[in-house]
């Protein structure tokens, strides 16, 4: 049963949202050389509690309009198994999925009494979008959107609640966050595509078809290396920050194998592996330029 359970909440993807706090985190002891630890752990909390909500609440709706049927499933794409093999019922899974989001929810409502509207007004995004993301947004072409969005509020949240301030540097940091998850989402969309599009969802596979996406491909880290590139040439980011960079050959070597290899999912599943290796590298690494660059600062 607890197998199920890790399985349908996704453990290994709850690492971007975790990314996507340090991030903040991270910010903010470059900016401001304090990070309040209780704060911290209560934001984790939350925003894991917020990301589980998603995934759960996205298996119990890909499960009830069919899709996890007809999708053939891999590590890290076609859903996780676990309602087609009937290891849980469907109805648990919308359960644990509302509690989460109420969790979450109670959570922010905390950071709203002591920070204010700015926190509502990301909490109620947040809320709205996760409980329509698997209907609503999804049919509508805007799941890629939504993704990189999530990851940028995720960002700009975290760092306000420690310093009171939204800054060029949270956004910039955000966006770059946010797309790195949406690269993810992006990939582990190509074996879906038929499962999908037959259903009424629309991706931006779906939208381009499988050819044209390989080329929407690299459109991802084009955003994310412009973005560090134009934060660090202005000194919104820390010089440190270009180790992302490091991670270029991961996604060079992806990227041209996808070119021949988007139709036949048994050569796809390592470049959804490699992307998403990317994806995670990019982002700690990330994270490691403004822990780094923050002790540079810290007078001796």
């Amino acid at each position: 049963m607890l197998s199920a359970w890790l399985r349908v909440i996704r453990i290994r993807f709850l690492l971007s949202s975790v990314i996507a706090v340090s991030v903040g985190l991270a910010i903010s002891w470059w900016q401001i050389n304090q990070i309040d630890f209780l704060h911290a752990i209560l934001t984790f909390g939350g925003v894991l509690a917020l990301h589980a909500s998603v995934d759960l609440l996205n298996d119990y709706w890909d499960f009830k309009r069919g899709i996890d049927l007809q999708t053939q499933r891999t590590k890290i794409s076609g859903g996780t198994g676990v309602l087609p093999e009937g290891l849980l019922e469907p109805s648990q899974v919308y359960k644990a999925g509302i509690l989460s989001l109420v969790i979450g929810s109670l959570i922010g409502s905390y950071f709203i009494i002591i920070d204010g509207v700015i926190i509502a007004i990301l909490l109620a995004f947040a809320v709205l979008s996760i409980y329509f993301y698997s209907t609503k947004i999804v049919d509508s072409g805007l799941a890629e959107f939504f993704v990189a969005v999530k990851g940028t509020v995720i960002v700009l949240g975290t760092y306000f609640i420690q310093s009171s301030q939204i800054t060029s540097t949270s956004i910039m940091g955000g966006i770059v966050i946010g797309v790195l998850s949406s690269l993810v989402l992006f990939i582990t969309s190509f074996p879906d595509h038929d499962a999908d599009k037959a259903k009424g969802r629309r991706t931006l596979v779906i939208l381009f078809g499988k050819k044209k996406a390989t080329n929407v491909y690299w459109i991802f880290p084009t955003i994310c290396y412009a973005v560090i590139g134009i934060g660090i040439t202005l000194g919104i980011f820390p010089t440190f920050c270009l180790i992302v960079f490091l991670t270029l050959p991961i996604l060079v070597k992806s990227g041209k194998i996808l070119k021949h290899s988007f139709d036949d999912i048994q050569k796809l599943l390592p470049i959804m592996n490699s992307t998403l290796l990317y994806s995670r590298l990019t982002g700690l690494l990330f994270v490691l330029g403004f822990i780094f660059s923050g002790f540079y600062k810290l007078p001796q």
